[in-house]
C-alpha cells in the first residue's frame, strides 16, 4: 500500500504535527519587550511631572524675567527687570538677611543634629522611643510649630517660655522678634527644631553602619570620645555629612515660612526680609511678576554656582 503524503507538509498521514520551535531567544525577547515598556511607562510618567510642575514654570520664570506685562500687553525688555530689582532698596540687605540665616544655621542646625545622632547612639535602652521623640517636630504642620514659638516660646513678656527660662538662670531677657539682633537667631532656633528630626535619623543610619571594630581599635590606642567622633566617625560619615550640608545650604537660602510667620514678614528694621520673601512681596504685594521673576532666576544661578562648586570639589575628593 503507498503512503499518500499531506499537501503541504513532509510527513506522513497519522502523524502528530511537531511542536513549534520556541527558542529562548524568542522568550528572551518577548520579556525584554515587556519589561522596557513596563520601565518607559513610568519614566514617561515621571518624566510628564517633571515637565509639568518643575520644567515649565522654570523655562517660564526666565522667559517672563525678560518681559514686562501691563494691562493684559507683553512687551521684551531684556535686562530691565534686573536692573530694577537690583536697585531695589530692599535687594542687599534681603540677601545679607538670607546668607546669615544660612551660615547661623550651618552652624547650630546642621552641627546638633549630628551630636544629638552621636548621643542617641549610645543609648543601650529606649532607642525607639527617643528617636520617635526626636522626630515627632517634623510630624508637625511647619505653620503650627512656628506659631508655637512666635506666641508660646518667643513671647517677649515674661511669662514666655525662654524668659522664663532665662530669668530663672539670673540671665537677661530678650524682646526675640521684636529685636532686629535676635531676629536671625530667634528663626534658626525654631527652624532647627523643627527640621532637624529627617537628619538624625539620617545621621543614626550612618552610624550604625560603621564597623565596631574601628571604635575597639581607637579605644585600645587611648583615643578618647571626642577623638574617637573626630578620627572614626566623622570620616566614616564624610559622604552623608557632605550631602547634607548641600542640602541645608540650598534649603535654608530659600528662606521663607519662618520670616512670614514669626516677623511677620520683613521684621524689625528689615531685619527679616529674605530673597524668597522678597520675591513673594514683589509678586503678590506690588503685582510685580517680572521683577519677581527675574530675582527668582538670580537665586537660580546662586544655587546653580553653588552645587557646580560642591560637585566638582566633591569629585576630586572621591
Amino acid at each position: 500500500m503507498a503512503i499518500i503524503a499531506v499537501p503541504g507538509t513532509d510527513r506522513e498521514p497519522g502523524r502528530p504535527a511537531p511542536p513549534r520551535p520556541t527558542g529562548p531567544a524568542r522568550t528572551s525577547l518577548g520579556r525584554k519587550v515587556r519589561d522596557n515598556l513596563t520601565g518607559h511607562t513610568f519614566l514617561i510618567g515621571a518624566v510628564a511631572c517633571f515637565a509639568v510642575f518643575s520644567w515649565y514654570p522654570m523655562i517660564r520664570g526666565i522667559v517672563m524675567s525678560f518681559q514686562r506685562t501691563r494691562r493684559g500687553e507683553t512687551t521684551w525688555v531684556g535686562w530691565d527687570n534686573y536692573s530694577r530689582i537690583i536697585a531695589d532698596p530692599s535687594f542687599w540687605p534681603a540677601w545679607k538677611n538670607t546668607l546669615y540665616f544660612t551660615v547661623l544655621a550651618l552652624v547650630l542646625g546642621y552641627a546638633v543634629p549630628f551630636f544629638v545622632a552621636i548621643l542617641l547612639n549610645e543609648f543601650r535602652h529606649a532607642k525607639g522611643y527617643l528617636r520617635i521623640l526626636v522626630y515627632l517636630p517634623v510630624m508637625l504642620p511647619p505653620a503650627s510649630a512656628l506659631f508655637l514659638f512666635k506666641f508660646y516660646a518667643y513671647d517677649p513678656s515674661e511669662a514666655g517660655l525662654f524668659n522664663s527660662i532665662l530669668k530663672a538662670l539670673h540671665l537677661p531677657t530678650s524682646e526675640w522678634m521684636q529685636s532686629p539682633e535676635m531676629t536671625i537667631p530667634a528663626m534658626v532656633i525654631a527652624s532647627t527644631w523643627m527640621n532637624m528630626g529627617s537628619a538624625v535619623l539620617i545621621y543614626l543610619a550612618a552610624l550604625q553602619n560603621i564597623p565596631g571594630e574601628l571604635y575597639e581599635a581607637a579605644e585600645l590606642d587611648g583615643a578618647g570620645i571626642w577623638r574617637r567622633i573626630v578620627h572614626v566617625t566623622i570620616p566614616q560619615t564624610r559622604l552623608i555629612l557632605a550631602l547634607l550640608a548641600m542640602l541645608q545650604i540650598v534649603a535654608t537660602m530659600q528662606l521663607f515660612i519662618e520670616p512670614l510667620i514669626l516677623a511677620n514678614g520683613a521684621g524689625a528694621e528689615d531685619s527679616a526680609t529674605s530673597v524668597a520673601y522678597l520675591i513673594y512681596q514683589h509678586g503678590f504685594f506690588q503685582n510685580d511678576l517680572n521683577g519677581a521673576a527675574a530675582l527668582g532666576v538670580i537665586m537660580l544661578v546662586v544655587l546653580a554656582g553653588f552645587s557646580a562648586v560642591y560637585a566638582r570639589l566633591t569629585a576630586k575628593q572621591d
